[in-house]
């Protein structure tokens, strides 16, 4: 018998997939939007400035405040890198989290308070040097930025443990159940 010549039914039937570079960085994500990304960022920064000035003070008085402070403020510092990393590129996939929401919320206030309480307590017992008055100066300024990001959250988004029925708009939906047909009223005509 003679060959066959090759008939398309044979032809392979998957398609090469070209490679497609993927974003290192998404903003915005599906977690973070742009505004809330550069008050992330904001906050980044200023933990890492307090945290900073606050290294380089040598010498210290009462140390415990200054020890808290050093404390929630390199916690924020890395602990708000790791949380923008994790909100804007596709590791997020691959923790296991699935209520992000719920975690950056939660995150956000605790810091913020624990933050806003450091810089009190600082601002309360120090040697009054300039180093930690600019230390306790970015304190207040970083837990702004943690406030004002809690703010928008709530704005924006609503409590992250609400249900999405009682997140949009304040407005429930009628179950399809309850709906009237053709808009006819209960009354007969």
């Amino acid at each position: 018998m003679a060959a066959a010549p090759e008939s398309p039914v044979y032809n392979t039937t998957t398609e090469q997939q070209e490679n497609k570079k993927t974003a290192v960085c998404i903003v915005p994500s599906k977690h973070l939007d742009k505004l809330r990304f550069f008050i992330k960022l904001a906050e980044l920064i200023l933990s890492f400035i307090a945290f900073i000035l606050e290294e380089i003070v040598s010498n210290c008085n009462s140390c415990g405040p200054l020890y808290f402070f050093e404390f929630v403020s390199c916690t924020a510092m890395l602990f708000t890198f790791l949380l923008l990393v994790l909100l804007t590129t596709p590791l997020n996939k691959k923790v296991g989290i699935e209520k992000w929401d719920y975690v950056d919320f939660i995150y956000t206030a605790v810091i913020g308070a624990l933050f806003l309480l450091a810089s009190i307590v600082f601002a309360a017992d120090n040697g009054n040097t300039t180093l930690e008055t600019a230390a306790v100066v970015f304190g207040f300024l970083a837990s702004i930025a943690f406030i004002i990001d809690i703010a928008v959250f709530y704005k924006t988004k609503g409590f992250p443990w609400k249900d999405n029925s009682e997140r949009t708009n304040g407005t429930q939906s009628v179950p399809a159940e309850a709906e009237k047909l053709n808009g006819s009223s209960d009354t007969a005509s």
